[in-house]
């Protein structure tokens, strides 16, 4: 689909005790044009899985679904185990997915095991990566090995914003 939009941006949001979380406004932008209702309203669908190497989150527009499934048949079709037997876990690990709503604001839910698989507490730290946003434990994040250096200091610089020390 050519007529995505790319996710950049990035921003900390507030987990509130039922999972309730507002995508920063950057990104929201974006996410509604992907996944534009059909009654026309603010708002749209949000799927919220797990990333395939990271311990966080992606947060995609149902537009992406069938991309990512074709970079998963590809990645099948390509690694073959012991006698070309295929690899059922590449889909394993990105079947875990679930479709969300959110509002006007950006307000959505987030799902109760994506959230405990991530270690997402009261705070949420979003970022672009074009085909997907991600989505972090800001500590978690900072523990993280392998993550670019400009992607912690992000979080650094947003959770300074809002008095949160990591």
């Amino acid at each position: 689909m050519t007529d995505r939009i790319d996710y950049q941006g990035d921003g900390l949001g507030l987990v509130d005790d039922k999972g309730r979380v507002a995508i920063p406004a950057s990104l929201r932008a974006v996410l509604a044009a992907n996944s534009p209702r059909a009654d026309g309203k603010d708002g749209g669908t949000v799927i919220i899985g797990v990333h395939e190497s990271s311990p966080c989150l992606i947060a995609y527009d149902p537009g992406f679904l069938p991309i990512l499934k074709a970079q998963l048949d590809e990645r099948e079709a390509n690694f073959r185990l012991d006698q070309g037997a295929r690899n059922p876990n590449f889909k394993r690990q990105a079947a875990v997915g679930e479709a969300v709503p959110f509002d006007g604001s950006g307000r959505f839910i987030m799902p109760g095991f994506p959230r405990f698989h991530a270690k997402i507490g009261a705070n949420a730290f979003f970022y672009g990566t074009f085909d997907y946003i991600e989505i972090w434990d800001p500590k978690t994040l900072m523990e993280a090995e392998g993550v670019p250096e400009v992607q912690k200091s992000c979080a650094r610089y947003h959770c300074a914003l809002k008095g949160i020390e990591l």
